[in-house]
């Protein structure tokens, strides 16, 4: 089969089945932003009596923001075709590449040290089938650091760059048979662990600290910047990994119920996670602290509170009976989860390759070598990682204002007429998204943007926001993004012309 052949059978492949879609866009997104990111963040941002503010703010975005995205992304993949770059050059020409590129850079750069976070899951799973669970939170922080002191986390790093590999080389059936079998497999295991949850004496503090409001945290900007990138996070939007995904999207998919799906379903998950984290560590330490004190150790539990679910999980299994088999079952059900993420990631990058020419198997060699590579730093520090958790989360506004303006280049209404509401739409997408993405998500993107530097350069941290070198900083953002913005922008037509031409 010669290159061009070889080509247009990968343009055709799709799904086969609406299921295996919605499994395998939920695999993008139900993942460790889920189980991982957003219980960390929802205790972040929690204030004095509780976290339910930045729930609101959270849910605000999943409407304003994800959902609106998750079309745009799922009708300009179905349109284009092709990777990212590919199918943004299709909606908004060849001059914008640099667009697409950045678009898939984030992703691509999320994908780095989510590789390394996918290896400290399957690192637990393997910990819960050989080692004793922790009895106390010193033996937990103690495997903790043990772990994170070691070459381990790099190798298992490599492992599932290399696993995720495999995967990829198989094209869009195997990725769809994969995800029909760890989705499901994952709902049912958090399931488990949260009736399990919910068991324990004093979890109902930790629930209620959850939903509780503090309603003077929603005058923080940082509140509101948090919990939109955390809401993409959790939905995959402005990824562009769904973008990608919807290039194999059927002719007769209805986009519109397979995006409320997708972002509605995704929450679900994110709050479920949350009510298992909070309540275990409310029930395991609300006998010997107060409330103040278990929140700060959520909050110091690693940089950016990276171990949480790693520390408490396993206190919460070693409370339970059976609990190694429950602790087996999360941590398989988490390895799958990041896995099939991770996948997603891999195959963003991989088309885009596979667009300009190159063998999958020659792109997706490539993109595990390079991602091994660039992991390898997080792999190494945890801080690192905290940055470039950091530094890519917040990239996901830029990836979703991008987004908005190749749709309103297009024409948002046309977009929504022919491109949405086919003549096999079952429920049309009225005339409120083209308003959301007009005007609304521009809004969003300028506002936090502005708001946040603002307030970091006179309020946050007014002695190191002009520090690259500082981890949490406005300047260490701006060099990074700018350095990758100027190197697509440079090389715009030579991507364009590459991407077009095969």
């Amino acid at each position: 089969m010669d290159l061009k052949t070889k080509q247009g059978s990968y343009s055709k492949e799709r799904f086969s089945t609406k299921w295996g879609l919605i499994l395998s866009v939920l695999g993008i997104a139900v993942g460790t932003g889920n189980i991982w990111r957003f219980p960390r963040i929802a205790a972040q941002n929690g204030g004095e009596t509780g976290a339910g503010a930045f729930l609101i703010a959270w849910v605000t975005f999943l409407f304003i923001w994800s959902i609106p995205l998750i079309i745009a992304e799922y009708g300009i993949g179905r349109n284009g075709r092709k990777g990212v770059i590919g199918s943004y050059i299709k909606m908004v020409g060849k001059n914008s590449a640099w667009m697409g590129s950045f678009i898939g850079f984030v992703a691509t750069a999320i994908m780095f040290y989510y590789s390394v976070v996918a290896g400290w899951c399957a690192y637990y799973l393997i910990e819960s089938l050989f080692s004793a669970l922790p009895e106390s939170l010193d033996h937990a922080e103690m495997v903790w650091a043990g772990f994170q002191s070691s070459t381990l986390p790099s190798i298992f790093h490599a492992l599932m760059i290399f696993l995720g590999g495999l995967i990829i080389l198989k094209g869009v059936k195997s990725i769809e048979r994969i995800n029909l079998i760890l989705i499901p497999s994952l709902l049912l295991v958090l399931v488990i662990s949260l009736i399990k949850a919910l068991t324990l004496s004093g979890s109902g503090a930790g629930i209620a600290y959850l939903f509780t409001p503090d309603w003077s945290t929603l005058k923080q900007p940082g509140l509101w910047l948090e919990a939109l990138t955390q809401n993409a996070w959790d939905t995959g939007a402005a990824w562009g990994l769904i973008l990608t995904y919807g290039a194999y999207m059927r002719s007769r998919d209805d986009i519109t119920i397979s995006a409320f799906q997708t972002g509605i379903g995704n929450n679900l998950v994110s709050l479920m996670a949350a009510v298992i984290i909070f309540s275990t560590v409310f029930g395991t330490l609300g006998s010997s602290m107060t409330d103040g004190e278990i929140l700060e150790v959520m909050r110091t539990s690693g940089p950016a509170s990276t171990g949480l679910t790693f520390m408490w999980m396993p206190q919460l299994f070693n409370e339970m009976a059976g609990g190694r088999i429950f602790a087996i079952l999360f941590f398989l059900g988490l390895t799958f989860a990041a896995f099939s993420s991770l996948i997603s990631m891999i195959e963003l990058a991989t088309k885009v390759f596979v667009d300009m020419g190159v063998t999958r198997k020659k792109a997706t060699i490539g993109v595990c070598v390079v991602g091994f590579l660039f992991g390898m730093p997080s792999a190494i520090s945890v801080d690192v990682l905290a940055n470039q958790d950091f530094v890519w989360g917040v990239g996901l506004m830029i990836s979703g204002g991008f987004i908005s303006f190749a749709v309103i280049r297009f024409g948002a209404d046309k977009f929504r007429k022919t491109l949405v509401n086919t003549d096999e739409s079952r429920v049309k997408l009225g005339y409120w998204w083209s308003l959301i993405i007009k005007y609304v998500i521009p809004v969003e993107v300028v506002t936090l943007l502005v708001w946040w530097i603002y307030l970091s350069a006179s309020v946050y941290a007014p002695d190191t926001w002009y520090n690259p070198l500082s981890p949490f900083s406005v300047a260490t953002v701006f060099l990074q993004w700018g350095v990758m913005m100027i190197l697509f922008k440079v090389y715009n037509k030579k991507i364009a012309d590459k991407t077009i031409l095969n």
